[in-house]
């Protein structure tokens, strides 16, 4: 008798391995997966977390693309600058010139989008690529006149004034090429430029900014 219900027990024992084994191939071959169930279950929430994190980090570089637009807030000075844009465009100097001299003081500021616009105008007025590509180092070119000479030395002091103290000698050698009246705008049309690079690079303007017409 005792015997009998031995044997039934490890009968009934190697049923429920059996059958667990059974279940575990069964789930190996494409049959429901609770784990994978949980596991795609915890994975999933982080998706959007990770896409939000995305979005929020494109709205940072958006936003420091601009800083500030300060045409909206102060209207007044975009004026006060196109003001004075109008100014230099009618004072009669000549625009291939005062190209050169928006280029170059870009350059040394390097305020990106007024570098970017005034070349392309530049160009569409029909300046040559030589001065364009040359005219970071003028001194040693042999393209430019003595006129934008005088002009680029002026502009570089001007910009650079902290450093180069517009020394006697150099404006000496740019009342030879311009006279009073054109000296005064083209520091005024220097002081233009530095304006719009200062409020640009600021205020991380869009190119629109700098006006060039």
């Amino acid at each position: 008798m005792k015997t009998t219900i031995f044997r039934a027990f490890v009968f009934m024992g190697a049923l429920g391995v059996g059958s667990g084994l059974a279940e575990g191939i069964t789930r190996s071959k494409g049959g429901p997966r609770e784990g994978a169930g949980l596991t795609a279950t915890a994975v999933a929430p982080a998706q959007p977390a990770k896409h939000s994190a995305g979005k929020k980090a494109a709205g940072e570089v958006a936003t420091g693309a601009m800083r500030i637009d300060y045409k909206k807030v102060a209207p007044g000075v975009f004026e006060a600058m196109q003001g004075l844009e109008k100014y230099v465009r009618g004072c009669g100097l000549e625009k291939p010139l005062l190209n050169l001299v928006k280029i170059r003081a870009s350059q040394i500021n390097g305020c990106a989008y007024c570098l970017a616009l005034h070349t392309k105008d530049a160009r569409a007025s029909g300046e040559t690529e030589q001065k364009l590509l040359s005219l970071e180092d003028w001194r040693n070119a042999a393209c430019y006149t003595p006129r934008e000479r005088a002009a680029l030395a002026w502009t570089e002091s001007l910009t650079l004034v902290s450093e180069k103290r517009v020394p006697t000698a150099l404006f000496n050698e740019a009342r030879k090429q311009f006279s009073e009246r054109e000296l005064v705008d083209l520091s005024m049309a220097i002081i233009a430029i530095n304006g719009w690079n200062r409020l640009n690079i600021s205020f991380r303007s869009e190119p629109e900014s700098c006006p060039i017409e």
